[in-house]
């Protein structure tokens, strides 16, 4: 009998290997704050928790600064 093993199906059919890594220092304060939010919504993964929240709140940024032929002051008009 053959173990199944866990995998995510999004990053198996992107065949995305993640090998670069990113350390976060927080006080002990942050840490409770993220605990809490992660316990409070039933977030399992905390990684990809913090992956996700920081790489989407990078893309709507670079979404709001991306540049455009006109001001947004000329394009409400």
């Amino acid at each position: 009998m053959r173990k199944r093993t866990k995998t995510n199906t999004k990053d198996a059919l992107r065949g995305v290997k993640r090998k670069q890594r990113i350390v976060c220092l927080m006080s002990d304060e942050e840490l409770r704050i993220v605990d809490h939010y992660l316990a409070r919504y039933k977030i399992t993964n905390k990684s990809r928790w913090f992956r996700e929240t920081i790489l989407g709140f990078i893309h709507k940024n670079m979404e709001d600064d991306y540049p455009t032929l006109f001001c947004e002051h000329d394009m409400r008009r």
